[in-house]
């Protein structure tokens, strides 16, 4: 029992201080515009992707700090229960944190995500995205923030440190928005 308080205080202290962490420099981050940083990284199945798997789509390419924490679960539930119309709008949504392939796995299977979670376990895309920050001054996260990619694989919007509650309708709403060629909202 006290082990399992132990990892629940540790996943809600990791959420808190996610809200509050240590500030980067928007310079970091690719720009708006600018060609996505390419990565190949494993899904939950242990399958290799590379961004370049996805040209000629729209791709939501989310980072998120932690598997199975409050906000992260949010954010991933909330991206699922739009899955149908996200997939109306030909766009693929990719997750990416710096937990391993068998975390990914078991976040996944226990929330029925039907999207794909890719392990940056040394870090390096997240550092590519800006989006490597220190949490308590020792352990490195992906902050969470979200790119909208286009089909051409340029980044057309970047969200720093999203609301994981209303951030997938968002998305949403400004992909349809550009896509049908209207200013965003």
């Amino acid at each position: 029992m006290r082990s399992v308080l132990i990892a629940v205080s540790f996943g809600a202290i990791l959420a808190v201080t996610a809200l509050a962490s240590s500030p980067r420099a928007l310079a970091d981050a690719p720009a708006v515009g600018s060609v996505a940083p390419s990565f190949a990284l494993q899904d939950q199945n242990g399958e290799t992707h590379k961004l370049s798997d996805y040209k000629g789509s729209w791709v939501v390419l989310y980072f998120y700090p932690k598997d199975d924490t409050p906000g992260c679960t949010t954010e991933a539930c909330s991206l699922r229960d739009n899955i149908f119309a996200y997939r109306r709008a030909g766009a693929t949504i990719l997750g990416i944190s710096v937990d391993d392939v068998e975390s990914h796995k078991a976040f996944a299977s226990k929330h029925s995500l039907p999207f794909t979670l890719l392990a940056d376990p040394t870090k390096q895309t997240a550092r590519d995205y800006g989006v490597l920050v220190k949490m308590l001054g020792v352990f490195e996260v992906a902050q969470r923030d979200t790119y909208l990619i286009d089909p051409q694989g340029r980044i057309v919007r970047h969200w720093p440190k999203v609301d994981p509650k209303d951030h997938s309708d968002m998305v949403l709403k400004e992909l349809l928005a550009l896509q049908a060629g209207k200013p965003a909202p």
